[in-house]
């Protein structure tokens, strides 16, 4: 009986500390609050620089609930508001939205505002797009499309952006991300607006939230139509960046 009860009673406590273990498990959060902050050599968006192909700084905050709606705000500094004659050296994007899973696919249908304030361009530089992504595996395809003027360019309402990301764990803390990715901007006159462009993405974790990047970027934009002066803001080049997360 003694070498029946034994095991039994060992089994029963192991039982019971898991048990007990479960019940005091912390629960998932409810949501998350998180913030980041980052420098970089030259603020590129699809491709093009804001920036005048000279530093920025930026940062933003997220919100996200267990639900899987989001919401956040990133903000960084420009020169192209105040090149093309406006009076605004800030970008701000504002977005929110809902992530779910279907099987191993996941989805992602949001809203996004760029807020220019005061930039006194007409049309106005400010811009709303909706967007939709799915994810499979490591790669994401995202489409984008302006309910309104697409960063001040006249009767450019509808204007696309579509694009397809890949992210590879290299291990050690690296990741490897390639891009590429179409703008078309709608317009009798805006056609020499729309360009391809690409990028390869080479990340380093360095711990404690922080990052750092260093990426190829390039377009095909035809010349003469994102300039200043003589600078191509759309050539290839080598972007580098650092950015806390906490």
């Amino acid at each position: 009986m003694k070498k029946i009860l034994t095991p039994l009673m060992l089994a029963m406590a192991f039982a019971s500390a898991g048990s007990a273990m479960a019940q005091t498990a912390p629960a998932a959060p409810e949501s998350t609050l998180s913030f980041n902050v980052g420098a970089v050599s030259d603020y590129r968006y699809r491709g093009i620089s804001q920036s005048r192909l000279d530093p920025a700084v930026q940062g933003g905050a997220d919100y996200a609930d267990k639900s899987g709606f989001y919401l956040g705000v990133w903000g960084s500094s420009i020169k192209w508001i105040k090149d093309a004659g406006g009076d605004s050296n800030m970008e701000v994007d504002i977005y929110g939205g809902y992530k779910f899973t279907v099987g191993d696919i996941g989805y992602d249908l949001g809203f996004l505002r760029y807020e220019y304030s005061g930039n006194k361009l007409t049309p106005s530089a400010n811009t709303n797009e909706l967007y939709g992504a799915v994810t499979m595996g490591p790669l994401t395809a995202k489409y984008s499309q302006s309910t309104g003027n697409l960063f001040g360019f006249a009767n450019s309402k509808g204007s696309t952006y579509l694009d397809l990301t890949a992210t590879f764990d290299l291990g050690g803390g690296y990741s490897l991300a390639p891009h590429l990715g179409r703008q078309t901007v709608k317009g009798a006159d805006n056609g020499k607006y729309s360009y391809t462009d690409y990028a390869l993405t080479l990340g380093k974790d360095l711990g404690n939230g922080l990052t750092a990047s260093a990426a190829v970027i390039g377009t095909d934009a035809e010349k003469g139509s994102y300039v200043y002066g003589t600078k191509q803001l759309g050539k290839a080049g080598v972007v580098v960046g650092l950015k806390y997360a906490f």
